[in-house]
């Protein structure tokens, strides 16, 4: 049984859906990635196909434009179609002056200036973050692919044209700056603290990558000093780390994999 857009037949979607806007490129994925692809959902035009991937089923539909547009889709992919994973995929306009076109992205976090949320009933305002594994994945898979890439917040915004300046704010409170440091060789997990006014990065280095490039431990501490001094070149003043610490463990971390960050204050 279809819904009133989506004409698919029952188990015609794989459990993961990569989710662009533009229907165009998801033909396009369709049939560059996707081996055996089959349109499974025409309605509208909003082309859905499903095929495999490295012998994998996955499938991938378009979005449309805007929140609400994504709800409707994502909602009956999840609620009728039994799909377990939505991945976005797409194109996003910078408001950060260290992105370059065609630098590669991956959200850690969303904000919006949409009244798509309140429906919940909330009293704040709700900015989904990813899937932590989904997301380390990803990042350790641009690693290995020699792919430099940008992990930080987004902007998912219902208003195209809209006053310059408006969208530009965002970017001062952080949103689509570049948070590089876990993409700095040999860096398997980092975060940032602050003491005594100084930004200090602390490292948990890749030591299956140290050791298997022959690399000797005691290197490290040149080794980041050097990630640290190409990382400062892409920063703000005020985002310089002035200091890095190996730290010799992975970080404790939440049940959602979020790293317990007020562990480290004052390491």
């Amino acid at each position: 049984m279809g819904t009133p857009h989506n004409e698919a037949a029952q188990g015609a979607f794989a459990k993961t859906v990569l989710m662009p806007g533009d229907p165009l490129r998801a033909k396009f994925i369709a049939e560059h990635f996707l081996d055996g692809a089959k349109l499974v959902n025409n309605v509208r035009g909003v082309q859905g196909y499903t095929g495999t991937y490295r012998d994998t089923p996955v499938s991938v539909m378009a979005s449309g434009m805007g929140m609400p547009s994504m709800g409707i889709y994502s909602y009956e992919l999840f609620h009728t179609y039994d799909v377990d994973n939505i991945i976005r995929v797409g194109s996003v306009g910078s408001i950060s002056p260290r992105l370059k076109l065609r630098d590669v992205v991956l959200g850690q976090a969303a904000c919006t200036d949409s009244n798509y949320p309140r429906q919940y009933g909330l009293d704040g305002t709700f900015s989904p973050i990813a899937d932590f594994t989904l997301l380390e994945s990803a990042v350790s898979a641009a690693h290995r692919l020699g792919v430099e890439t940008a992990v930080g917040n987004l902007l998912s915004s219902d208003v195209f044209y809209r006053r310059t300046e408006d969208t530009l704010a965002w970017g001062r409170l952080g949103v689509l700056a570049v948070a590089k440091l876990n993409n700095l060789p040999f860096v398997m997990e980092s975060l940032v603290v602050e003491k005594n006014g100084k930004l200090i990065g602390m490292v948990y280095p890749d030591y299956d990558t140290v050791d298997s490039t022959g690399i000797s431990h005691t290197d490290l501490p040149v080794i980041m000093e050097q990630n640290r001094i190409e990382l400062n070149k892409l920063l703000a003043p005020y985002e310089t780390i002035s200091e890095i610490q190996l730290y010799p463990t992975e970080f404790e971390k939440t049940p959602k994999k979020s790293i317990k960050r007020y562990l480290y204050s004052n390491y």
